[in-house]
């Protein structure tokens, strides 16, 4: 059993190295608005919300190296807001009311969805396209119905959400590097 799991995740993270152009191009969009004074905001659902919360802890404390704090704020995080939003709005309305109230132009909105179909999600990066906000996707399956939405985007190709998230770690793990080294070179 771990045998299998370890190959699975290894295919997972492997399929990343496809992505090579679009990393690039998402820690650039990510440094110029940090480095410009903007912003990071991040969200998903379930383990993407744990995702989204790790990505900008890393970003607002540190990664690897002792530097600056980074403005990153975890949409998923604030119960009290995605309750009353939820009872209020709906469901599908907790991320993208927040972007409506955060995102000002030049912000990044990276929005993580293992099934490429979350409602709320896809909101997000829609109103966040409308706003200015800059827009990056972790994606799952084939894309799902947020192919396409999101200026770039990352498709981790798969049936197990398992697998997916493993890679989407990485790929977080990845961004936090190239953020660092794109704004603290030396560090």
């Amino acid at each position: 059993m771990l045998m299998s799991h370890i190959t699975g995740c290894v295919a997972a993270v492997e399929s990343l190295r496809l992505h090579e152009a679009a990393y690039e191009a998402a820690c650039d969009v990510m440094a110029a608005a940090l480095g410009g004074g903007r912003k990071i905001l991040a969200c998903g659902n379930g383990g993407s919300a744990a995702d989204s919360g790790h990505f900008t802890t890393e970003l607002l404390c540190r990664f690897i190296n002792d530097r600056a704090s980074l403005p990153a704020i975890s949409l998923a995080q604030d119960g009290g807001f995605l309750t009353a939003t939820g009872n209020d709005y709906g469901f599908e309305h907790i991320f993208s009311r927040q972007v409506e109230g955060l995102g000002q132009a030049g912000d990044v909105l990276v929005a993580i969805t293992t099934s490429g179909n979350s409602a709320n999600v896809v909101a997000a990066l829609r109103v966040a396209r409308e706003r200015g906000v800059r827009t990056i996707a972790l994606l799952g399956r084939d894309g799902g119905v947020a192919r396409g939405v999101a200026e770039i985007e990352f498709v981790v190709a798969g049936p197990e959400t398992a697998r997916i998230q493993e890679a989407h770690k990485v790929l977080i793990h990845a961004f936090c590097a190239g953020i660092e080294a794109r704004l603290f070179p030396g560090v």
